[in-house]
């Protein structure tokens, strides 16, 4: 399982698989043993190395919020693989990214650099498994860039643009 974390603004690609009773972990391409556990609704008890944590997690309207000890962190979590994170726009401060949901082509770029757009206005139309998916705009701003072309071949979680 392959995730786009973000936490406090700063991203990272997290892959989990199952292995002989724990989880093998690689955080951005290192790899990590974690033994995780539920320890009741919201609360993970992890070990990583040789240090325990207890992890809460809250969740406040659309945000969510991690609790480590004393320490507070804003989280959001996507599965590259969903369609469903394309449009989700939680934060309207800074520039956001526009991710590939899954592998496939870029079959239309629908706006130009410097174009306004409106949240949930369509700005590239991917074909992904014979389908066509309009990949949407998280909020309203300017498009910053675009760092893909007509015909370029795209894997699940590369930027595709960013949005001021």
């Amino acid at each position: 399982m392959t995730y786009d974390v973000s936490i406090d603004g700063k991203d990272y690609r997290l892959e989990l698989e199952r292995a002989e009773g724990h989880w093998l972990c690689r955080l951005d391409g290192r790899e990590i043993e974690v033994d995780a556990v539920l320890a009741r609704l919201d609360v993970l008890s992890l070990r990583i190395g040789n240090k325990a944590y207890e992890v809460k997690c809250e969740r406040v309207a659309s945000d969510l919020h991690l609790w480590v000890g004393s320490a507070r962190f804003a989280a959001e979590v996507r599965d590259p693989r969903s369609l469903r994170g394309r449009v989700r726009a939680v934060d309207d401060h800074g520039p956001k990214k526009l991710t590939a949901p899954m592998p496939g082509k870029i079959v239309r770029v629908l706006v130009t650099e410097g174009a306004n757009v409106d949240a949930g206005a369509g700005v590239l139309v991917m074909e992904a498994m014979k389908m066509q998916n309009e990949i949407k705009s998280p909020k309203k701003g300017t498009i910053q860039r675009i760092l893909v072309s007509e015909g370029a071949a795209v894997n699940a979680g590369d930027v595709l643009a960013i949005v001021e």
